[in-house]
């Protein structure tokens, strides 16, 4: 059998309630949405984008969401910082520093004159009191303990604009979306062996990522919301 090159398929489902979502979360009784551009939480219905939640947080220029300890974990990419808050009211119960934050590779050529932008992390994960937590000026996935704010581990982020994470059905993998390349991996935590990667075309851009019935589904910075028409199962 010839090698084949897997392209999904984004099946649209509805428009974000904000202006610019950049992560995802799915839970059973809804999906949440943190917004780039206003800095508020969202839970909306699966089925009809219906706003079940809307809170605002103290976060600047988000990008990563997560489920833990009862919270919603927050990448703050402006302010550099991971934030827990409250689900249905957004206050900040705490906040940490962004393990991943510096300057991105695409702005290393830069002359003395030109600005030099630090920024934060983007896609996050939970397990077992750890968080996952996507780095693109790093260029690593980079796993903390929730209980001391200590490094555990971390793994190399293939590409330069690694953005969502989410968990995959095979144990011990995580799907991985770069944003620059337009292809979604999936990669081995322990040491990011690559097991599957399909691409995604123009003008799609996946920035938040999450799964749901081993489904993934992704939103645009531009506000689309769906999920992707894809074999989950290598085919090479």
């Amino acid at each position: 059998m010839g090698h084949t090159n897997k392209i999904a398929d984004p099946i649209q489902t509805y428009m974000a309630p904000g202006p610019k979502p950049n992560g995802l979360q799915a839970a059973e009784d809804g999906l949440w949405i943190i917004d780039q551009g206003n800095d508020h939480v969202y839970k909306v219905d699966w089925k009809t984008g219906e706003t079940l939640v809307d809170a605002r947080t103290e976060t600047k220029a988000s990008s990563g969401i997560t489920f833990g300890d009862d919270l919603v974990w927050i990448a703050s990419t402006g302010s550099n910082e991971i934030f827990a808050v409250e689900p249905e009211t957004g206050k900040t119960v705490e906040k940490y520093e962004s393990p991943g934050a510096g300057v991105n590779a695409t702005h290393e050529h830069r002359g003395p004159d030109e600005k030099k932008t630090v920024t934060g992390d983007h896609g996050l994960e939970w397990k077992d009191g750890h968080i996952y937590i996507a780095s693109p000026p790093s260029q690593y996935i980079h796993v903390m303990d929730v209980s001391n704010w200590k490094e555990v581990h971390r793994f190399k982020a293939p590409g330069y604009r690694v953005h969502g994470i989410a968990w995959a059905k095979e144990q011990g993998t995580m799907w991985m979306a770069d944003t620059s390349a337009g292809t979604i991996m999936r990669l081995r935590v322990e040491d990011s062996r690559c097991y599957d990667v399909f691409r995604v075309l123009d003008p799609v851009q996946v920035h938040g990522m999450t799964i749901r019935n081993n489904k993934i589904w992704y939103c645009d910075d531009r506000g689309p919301i769906g999920f992707f028409d894809v074999d989950m199962v290598p085919d090479f």
